[in-house]
């Protein structure tokens, strides 16, 4: 009988040796069919829909088959992708075009690449952005111009819509992982709050990753960072050797570093998006001190030097004219010796945060070429979202944030300060005639979509393993939307026509793979729109027609006459500067650009045209229905983007806070908003209240209570009667339980104080008043806090 038992237990033994072997060949076979790739190159649906299950189901685990989901993955070979995006460089900049500005990083990259000379933006930062994303024009896609200056037209709302789904989401979708590194900006200004929505903000547009900050600029050495969705404080201080580019470089690295590591087959997609050379110019000591003495010769003299560099290196072809000085410019030899000597100043600062910037791109291709990915990572490197930037005004500031709000703080003002600049007490930009060298040979700035000196940056594109051409330039015209088109062809992936169950506009870029390889393929763009803030051009088969209005360092007051600004005509095939101007002479070729352009325009959501730029800052004109008037917050930890707090200044109104004061007193911020070099704070010092107006040191004011806080349950507040005047000045008091306590005269209030938050309980970046340094937490109990608008 044992042996009986024996026989059966083998033979049980065998059979089920031969079911397992049976099932796990089973297994493997639905499983290989399952690891191949999900994402055919041909789905225009996104995302992919879940994989069918392939496996067989029984009664029970013993009798049934598995198939567990296999991951989505890339096609096999997919290259990495890297768009890196510069900010507020001119054509005629970085030594690798012919500019002053030494740049051996991107010498490098070029070297092993190809150089794109008639390549273009849209001639300010958000709209290049939407643009560059999305693969379509920039009022396509709600940002005809920047967020802070949204309206309620379906091109400027700053909303990017739900059917134009960016290029981040198409590659996640198809098995890449996804990141973003610093400036966003292109989440509509009411959403970058707490509350958000969130499907906006990078991480809700197809970015598994995002560190870095959502609106136009920050500060380098204080700057307002988010992870994710969430705000973060810099990892270190000034003092301790902090610059935000370093920051963003080291997260990046270190994210692509950690996708490897968890995958070593997984492509990535990486947006590294830089804040250089955007203002606050800022520079770190060493970095100044390389450029100390190099622009003494003036602007006009670097015109004319980077021109015959371009020249003799082929950037622009031989008899490219150099465009003259605007009347509008004044003449470097014109200037007071004072003048000259600060305008260098402040370009030694400008180049040497463009040669920092160039070092810490540098080092993330250098970690790729450690790591050996770099071979497989398409770059494609845009030097500038638009043009250098002329909006630190004729004199340059020692702050832009006052020059972009309208208030020029004049020459002394920097002069005082000249040691100061490219430090973290600075928030510096270079003057006009500057900013207009280093845009050369072509003529004006950034904003000014009508010409080359705001839309035409260089463009690098690097990759071994996509093709063979070396140290090349190509001269095709291309204009950002077209970077989309190519990242899809190159990585094989169809463009979708239905992404998250909403119908896709089409892409109206076209890629640029076929120049990769053939330096005189003829052109695959014929036609481009180009406008902002009613500066116009169309670019069509050779010729560009354009019309300017205004000026781009007047922020305020422009008018409204830009239908009758004039029209120029030029030949760009024979005449690559827009130096000989055709119109007069070629009146029917003119008429037929300008149909051409009303045509894109009406095709492309341009209108209605609108010349106003400060006036559209407002955050009041982003809101829908009546405007508040009134704002209740609870508890010490309030922090909020200043444009979603209260809107007070300079506007009558009253403050009324309700806290408990403890036994023996307690200092600290109950609200602010704002920076140390414009802002506003209520705080108790001393055990007094105390009300700090910041404003560009032109217009600080302290007002401070006679008597302490009394200890229990206190009221403060303040009052504000405005005069009515253009500077916003009037009377603000100061109020305890009921009685007054202080009054003062405020002499000048503007209605947003830059790039710090608005707080309750504490001040966490930089201090509004010099009275105390950040957090300055109240250690009392703030109860509740009411902002309250009043008739006057």
């Amino acid at each position: 009988m044992d042996r009986i038992t024996r026989r059966l237990s083998v033979w049980r033994c065998l059979l089920t040796s031969v079911f397992c072997l049976a099932a796990l060949l089973h297994i493997s076979s639905v499983a290989a069919q399952d690891a191949q790739p999900r994402n055919p190159n041909s789905v225009e649906r996104l995302p992919l829909p879940d994989p069918e299950f392939k496996g067989r189901i029984g009664t029970t685990f013993e009798n049934s088959t598995p198939n567990y989901p296999m991951p989505l993955r890339a096609p096999k070979g997919s290259p990495n992708v890297l768009l890196i995006l510069l900010d507020d460089v001119g054509f005629g900049m970085a030594s690798t075009f012919g500019g002053p500005v030494p740049t051996p990083h991107m010498d490098k990259i070029a070297g092993n690449g190809l150089k794109y000379t008639r390549f273009h933006t849209t001639a300010l930062c958000s709209p290049t952005r939407a643009a560059l994303l999305a693969g379509r024009n920039h009022h396509s896609v709600g940002t005809g111009v920047i967020i802070e200056m949204g309206t309620g037209y379906p091109g400027y709302t700053g909303i990017i819509p739900k059917s134009t789904a960016l290029v981040s989401q198409m590659l996640r979708d198809h098995g890449y992982a996804t990141a973003m590194f610093g400036k966003w900006h292109n989440t509509p200004e009411p959403d970058i709050s707490p509350a958000g929505p969130f499907d906006r903000w990078p991480t809700g547009l197809g970015f598994d990753y995002f560190y870095g900050f959502n609106q136009g600029e920050t500060h380098q050495y204080y700057p307002t960072i988010y992870r994710n969705t969430t705000w973060v404080p810099q990892p270190k201080s000034p003092e301790q050797g902090y610059h935000f580019t370093a920051d963003m470089t080291d997260e990046a690295i270190a994210w692509i570093r950690n996708i490897r590591g968890a995958d070593p087959d997984k492509p990535w997609f990486n947006y590294f998006s830089t804040s250089g050379v955007h203002a606050p110019h800022h520079a770190p000591q060493e970095w100044r001190e390389k450029f100390a003495g190099k622009f003494d010769h003036g602007w006009d003299r670097q015109r004319e030097l980077t021109h015959a560099r371009q020249i003799e290196m082929g950037i622009i072809p031989k008899g490219t004219k150099l465009t003259p000085r605007p009347k509008e410019i004044p003449a470097w030899d014109d200037q007071p010796e004072l003048a000259r000597k600060v305008y260098a100043r402040l370009m030694e600062n400008y180049a040497a945060y463009m040669a920092y910037t160039d070092f810490e791109v540098g080092r993330l291709l250098d970690s790729l070429r450690a790591s050996g990915e770099l071979d497989n990572t398409l770059v494609m490197y845009i030097v500038g979202d638009n043009g250098a930037s002329a909006e630190g005004g004729l004199e340059g500031t020692f702050s832009e944030i006052a020059s972009l709000i309208g208030i020029q703080l004049g020459l002394e003002s920097t002069a005082n300060r000249m040691d100061e600049i490219g430090g973290p007490a600075s928030e510096p930009h270079v003057p006009v005639g500057w900013a207009w060298a280093m845009n050369s040979p072509f003529r004006w700035t950034k904003q000014v979509a009508s010409h080359f000196g705001g839309t035409r940056n260089p463009m690098i594109v690097h990759w071994p393993k996509g093709f063979k051409s070396k140290g090349q330039t190509r001269e095709q015209f291309h204009h950002v939307i077209d970077v989309v088109p190519t990242i899809l062809e190159a990585c094989k992936i169809a463009e979708p026509k239905v992404v998250n169950g909403i119908e896709q506009k089409p892409i109206e870029g076209v890629s640029m793979v076929y120049t990769f390889d053939d330096a005189k393929a003829k052109d695959r763009r014929t036609t481009q729109y180009f406008e902002l803030a009613t500066n116009r051009a169309i670019y069509h088969d050779g010729w560009v027609a354009c019309s300017k209005y205004g000026l781009p360092w007047v922020t305020g007051g422009r008018g409204v006459d830009f239908e009758n600004a004039p029209w120029e005509l030029y030949r760009i095939t024979d005449d690559f500067s827009q130096a000989d101007d055709l119109a007069a002479r070629e009146p029917s070729k003119l008429k037929e650009l300008q149909g051409i352009f009303m045509e894109e325009a009406r095709k492309y959501g341009v209108f209605p045209l609108d010349p106003r730029f400060v006036e559209r800052m407002d955050p009041k004109v982003r809101i829908s229905g009546a405007p508040k008037t009134n704002w209740t917050y609870f508890g010490n930890r309030v922090w909020l983007p200043e444009p979603i707090g209260p809107q007070l200044f300079p506007r009558p109104h009253t403050i009324h806070v309700e806290m408990e004061v403890p036994d023996g007193g307690s200092d600290g911020v109950i609200a602010c908003a704002g920076a140390f070099s414009a802002g506003w704070s209520l705080y108790v010092k001393g055990g007094k209240p105390t009300f700090r107006y910041t404003c560009f040191e032109i217009a600080d004011v302290t007002i401070t209570g006679s008597e302490p806080l009394p200890a229990g349950k206190v009221t403060l507040s303040t009052q504000f009667t405005p005069d009515g005047n253009r500077e916003g000045s009037g009377t603000l008091k100061i109020i305890v339980n009921g009685k007054p306590a202080a009054e003062g005269r405020l002499k000048r209030t503007v209605f947003r104080h830059g790039l710090e938050p608005f707080e309750i309980g504490r001040d966490s970046i930089t201090p509004v008043s010099p009275d105390y340094s950040t957090p300055f937490e109240f250690q009392g109990k703030i109860d509740k806090v009411t902002f309250e608008l009043k008739s006057k």
